[in-house]
């Protein structure tokens, strides 16, 4: 059983900074795509961060400066670092991974973490 913890989230003046981690776990065999989206209140899920197959990030325009994007490939961790937080950026950020995991080891499915709630003041 494969699952995604994601932690980091919290209240934060405008300004500030947080840095969400998402860590999946389970009989993971490969993992070949992870992302990052957040759901604003009546608002649709956007896709906010995205590692690509060759391992450039692409970020919505509104957070490009602003956030990164990383990963640990050894813990199977991926990480967004989010600075200068304004307050459209308030949110669950949800972490996404595309993974193969024992015994079906050519089937890739989706994976969410639970989400975590940014929330920023002004």
């Amino acid at each position: 059983q494969v699952q995604l913890v994601e932690s980091g989230g919290g209240l934060v003046q405008a300004g500030g900074s947080l840095r969400l981690s998402c860590v999946a776990s389970g009989r993971i065999f490969n993992i070949n795509a992870m992302d990052w989206y957040r759901q604003a209140p009546d608002k649709e899920r956007e896709l906010v961060a995205a590692l690509t197959s060759g391992g450039a990030t692409n970020y919505v325009d509104s957070v490009k400066g602003r956030f990164t994007m990383s990963r640990d490939n050894a813990k199977n961790t991926v990480y967004l670092e989010m600075n200068s937080l304004k307050s459209e950026d308030a949110a669950v950020y949800y972490c996404h991974m595309k993974i193969a995991a024992w015994p079906a080891l050519g089937t890739y499915k989706d994976y969410w973490g639970q989400g975590t709630q940014v929330t920023v003041s002004s």
